[in-house]
């Protein structure tokens, strides 16, 4: 077959000039992600292998190989795992398909430092266009395993790129760099020495599961002289983080571990380690980033939990071990008594994993909770980054409720700046109030400025401003914290103060009531079909009017987040409350009072407005918004 001439998308182009341009200070980061591919590929034809019987592969001796040539300028890094088609090399390697490359490239621009930029390169899967950091040509070659054909794939990155399918090639993958002059000139920088390979492979690359041996007839110390063994030299121990123990182990190492496995340049917050013994024994060691990916919340996101069974690599993102509300926990589980051939389908019916399953989430929520406690920092930035997340458990997983609530902050009208635990508002709640007060939004400000707070602004009760979308839902489920019910201002009546505060506020209602009953029959009557109720308010202070929910009503929010979702839900009522102490509804009162024998427009007008009105200040959407327009233009025409 002739060989094949392509272009790079117009993103891949402008991410390779990045890369040729040497953006990045640390250069050696190329070597780790392509071992790092290498190794995913041996782990990918084990698994293969013992899925299918029929495979034609030599899975007998698994390993990388480096190789280079001084006179020559070459880098080559070999597998023998499992390939790639030719398909696969004209859609994994010759284009981008990641809907997020615009993105990595405007982050990648606006990086503060050359740290952070180089976190970008694994984060968004482009590990392999490293390689033209320090290389003006690539050739990859590569057989799949059970294929008897192969394909080579060579680009100088300046925009295109040549395929052809050729009759010869070792099965596995193998890419070879030709060198920049630079490279080898700077010594910190010459990749073609020995002692830097070893170096980058040691600091990298040590934990791989699968030998990495560096070719004798690549081997040769700084000055050119030839000090290579006669056998392959191994450079990483293989010898896995999770077997070792605690004090083998350096914070180093743990980092690098998380970084193999999440792509993630930046350090872990935490790193968590769970040894169980008795019937069933499994070792897991889990990382809590530091900082949230850019696609957790988007469909289709991979949970980055690694399932092995007895050392042997069984499954990159193993959904069973971890519930979807802790999806960005990374990490690695070893099991001892798991089957080798463990399917997905199994794994969800697995008693074994569900036992994982459990005990690892609660590993999870103790960590954090001791992190609240202790490193009241650390736990900050974890609540920060991934919050809104943790918080869709309490619409899951019942069991670990309590758990998740423990660990949970929100902002609140008590401090603008530091988020409140339940227990701290619990023990800051006021004499007589019985209840967590809470009121959800679209931001901070709606929030604070709703007609909803005024009373509790006024006698000081502090309220939770829950904002985030999930908010809305688990709200909802009668939740409850440390006995005392979570309770919005918005819904149902409201009682606060102390117990004779409360009986001289019924007293007053009740008086109140009796002296508004004929304007609150008519005006329930005169807006029927918008309202189920009108009644007087003991949560106003200033504005005339607010729109409530009874207390077991789904929220406006909430009808509108299942309508989007495609549910058809029944339009809910709700109760207009009107503030006795305001001029406008005083006022209004004694107008109908004096009315003739019928009511006249401008009382039903001031009624309907009165309605639009509360519903504005809520955030609320008009029915009529050029009718309620019209009013106020009429009404303020008469004040002229």
């Amino acid at each position: 077959m002739p060989t094949e001439t392509f272009e790079f998308q117009v993103e891949a182009r402008q991410l390779l000039q990045m890369m040729i341009h040497s953006i990045y200070s640390n250069k050696d980061v190329f070597l780790r992600e392509l071992v790092s591919n290498a190794s995913d590929a041996l782990d990918k034809l084990r698994l293969e292998a013992l899925r299918d019987d029929s495979l034609d592969a030599d899975v007998s001796d698994l390993h990388i190989t480096i190789e280079t040539d001084r006179q020559a300028r070459t880098l080559t890094v070999r597998d023998n795992g499992i390939g790639m088609s030719h398909d696969e090399v004209v859609q994994l390697i010759g284009t981008i398909a990641n809907s997020g490359t615009a993105k990595f490239l405007r982050e990648l621009k606006e990086a503060e430092d050359s740290t952070a930029a180089e976190g970008l390169i694994g984060q968004f899967g482009v590990g392999f266009y490293s390689s033209f950091m320090v290389a003006d040509e690539v050739t990859l070659l590569t057989r799949r395993a059970g294929e008897s054909r192969g394909t080579r794939w060579v680009s100088g990155g300046e925009g295109t790129y040549t395929i052809e399918t050729v009759d010869s090639a070792p099965q596995g993958t193998e890419v070879t760099l030709r060198l920049k002059a630079e490279d080898t000139e700077d010594r910190l920088y010459d990749y073609t020495s020995p002692w830097k390979i070893r170096e980058i492979v040691k600091r990298y690359s040590d934990f791989i599961t699968w030998p990495v041996r560096m070719a004798p007839e690549g081997a040769g110390d700084e000055d050119g002289a030839d000090d290579a063994p006669r056998e392959p030299e191994t450079l990483n121990s293989m010898k896995a983080l999770w077997a070792r123990s605690r004090e083998e182990v350096t914070d180093d190492e743990y980092h690098e571990l998380y970084k193999h496995i999440s792509h993630d340049w930046i350090a872990p917050l935490e790193t968590i380690r769970l040894q169980a013994e008795g019937t069933f024994e499994y070792q897991a060691l889990l990382f809590i980033p530091s900082h949230a990916p850019q696609d957790l919340f988007m469909q289709g996101y991979k949970r980055g939990i690694q399932l092995y069974v007895k050392r042997v690599f069984i499954m990159d993102d193993c959904e069973a071990l971890m519930p979807p509300y802790l999806r960005f926990v990374k990490g690695v589980v070893d099991a001892q008594d798991l089957s080798l051939n463990v399917s997905r389908e199994i794994l969800q019916q697995d008693r074994q994993i569900q036992l994982m399953h459990r005990r690892l989430a609660k590993k999870v929520l103790s960590t954090v909770k001791d992190m609240m406690s202790s490193e009241p920092e650390r736990y900050a930035t974890f609540w920060r980054e991934f919050g809104r997340v943790v918080k869709e458990g309490l619409l899951s997983d019942f069991e670990n409720r309590d758990a998740i609530l423990n660990v949970a902050s929100f902002a609140t009208t008590h401090d603008k700046d530091e988020p409140t635990t339940l227990r701290q508002y619990v023990e800051r709640m006021k004499d007589g109030q019985e209840h967590i007060f809470y009121l959800t939004g679209e931001s901070r400000q709606a929030i604070e400025n709703s007609p909803h707070m005024e009373a509790f602004r006024a006698k000081g009760v502090e309220v939770l401003l829950l904002t985030d979308p999930v908010d809305e839902v688990w709200v909802e489920a009668d939740a409850e914290f440390d006995g005392r019910k979570l309770r919005s201002v918005a819904k149902g009546e409201v009682d606060l103060g102390t117990e004779e505060e409360k009986k001289e506020a019924a007293t007053e209602r009740e008086n109140r009531q009796q002296e508004y009953a004929d304007l609150l029959g008519w005006m329930t009557e005169r807006l029927g079909e918008t309202v189920k109720e009108v009644r007087l308010s003991s949560r106003l202070t200033v504005s005339p009017a607010c729109i409530v929910s009874d207390a077991h009503d789904v929220t406006p929010a909430l009808e509108n987040m299942y309508r989007a979702m495609g549910q058809e839900v029944p339009h809910v009522k709700r109760i207009l409350e009107l503030n006795a102490e305001h001029p406008l509804v005083s006022g209004l009162n004694r107008a109908y009072a004096d009315r003739g024998e019928e009511t006249g427009t401008g009382l039903e007008e001031t009624a309907e407005l009165l309605h639009d009105l509360a519903l504005l200040a809520e955030g609320g959407e008009l029915a009529d918004p050029s009718r309620f327009v019209r009013l106020m233009a009429d009404r303020l025409e008469r004040t002229l």
